[in-house]
């Protein structure tokens, strides 16, 4: 999929908590023996949320692009604090943009590819000049479930609007993928998800991001080898390596962006995390491959080009790797207060 006009952003801003939970501490309180596949995760802390690190990731991307009047503002996120209410005001609130397109976006940990997929066409249809695009989760693992040890917490934003020259680089074009799998949901009145774990791998991730990410390689003719950097999906520290190999990519290509081993699964926010960290390190010409996974299920997979705008707004603000290394380890006991899984 290609939008009529060209299509980049301007400005793209992170947001990881301070606080870690080593997996370490959830296996003495549950399990005894294992540590779980990643070391750590990231954990929002008692007074944090969806809004509040949407909020925080907005700012930094609207800052970057130095771009005044939003058009449209999207929120993708599982886990947002009203059932009734959107996120997406409140954070226009906070940005100052009242007349605005607003909505929020479900479609498990791919609900901020498809904002930007919709910012994409807004923009490249000329119905507005630029729009914000948003990733964040917050951890919502059933306590003592396999999924306690990644679901985590933090998020993206991205400023998307007409390619002028001050872009950090260009969305040359995408594609989408999707079947109804039912390898991870949660019910109306649920508190926390369910999933199949026999599912979640070869017809849920793997199936979805190949055929994705072939179809983006078939329509712009381009080989693994073209690009520098590929950023997968990372509900666990092995699955987006597994399917790197799978489509010819190799270990050095995904490195850059593999965040979970050190902070969780982020769901909407985990590819989004993942592109940042890139665009961190990335030099112009430089092209890039995102490749997002929702669980019920889908993939949207990118074709990104780094400009010469990056080197210009670099050190605007903190960076990925930043974030990672301001941190504060907790126990297993501050987490459940934090998160709220102490019921009184």
């Amino acid at each position: 999929m290609k939008s009529r006009e060209k299509v980049a952003i301007h400005g793209y801003g992170a947001y990881i908590p301070y606080y870690r939970l080593p997996t370490t501490e959830i296996a003495r309180v549950w399990k005894g023996g294992g540590s779980g596949p990643n070391v750590e995760k990231a954990v929002a802390a008692i007074d944090e949320d969806t809004v509040t690190m949407a909020v925080e990731a907005a700012r930094y991307a609207v800052r970057m692009a130095g771009i005044e009047r939003l058009g449209a503002i999207f929120v993708g996120t599982e886990s947002k604090p009203y059932a009734v209410k959107p996120t997406s005001t409140i954070v226009a609130q906070a940005l100052g943009q009242h007349f605005t397109l607003a909505a929020d976006l479900e479609f498990a940990c791919k609900a901020a590819t498809e904002a930007m997929q919709i910012v994409t066409g807004l923009v490249g249809s000329g119905m507005i000049d630029a729009g914000l695009a948003i990733g964040v989760d917050t951890a919502q693992g059933r306590p003592g479930d396999d999924l306690e040890y990644t679901a985590a917490s933090g998020g993206a934003a991205y400023v998307i609007g007409r390619k002028d020259g001050n872009q950090i680089a260009t969305i040359e074009c995408s594609t989408s993928f999707v079947s109804d799998t039912g390898d991870f949901w949660r019910r109306a009145h649920e508190r926390y998800p369910r999933h199949l774990s026999r599912f979640t791998g070869e017809p849920a991730y793997f199936y979805h991001i190949e055929n994705a990410v072939k179809a983006l390689l078939e329509e712009t003719g381009l080989r693994p080898s073209d690009f520098k950097y590929a950023v997968f999906h990372q509900p666990n520290p092995r699955f987006p390596v597994e399917v790197a190999v799978r489509l010819g990519f190799n270990t050095d290509q995904v490195k850059c962006g593999l965040l979970n081993p050190l902070i969780g699964n982020t769901y909407a926010g985990s590819s989004p995390l993942g592109l940042a960290a890139v665009l961190d390190e990335a030099s112009p010409g430089e092209r890039i491959l995102l490749a997002s996974f929702g669980s019920g299920a889908g993939s949207d997979a990118f074709y990104i080009t780094v400009s010469e705008g990056i080197e210009r707004k670099r050190g605007i603000n903190p960076t990925v790797k930043s974030m990672l290394e301001r941190c504060a380890k907790i126990d297993y006991s501050t987490y459940a207060k934090f998160r709220g899984k102490l019921i009184k």
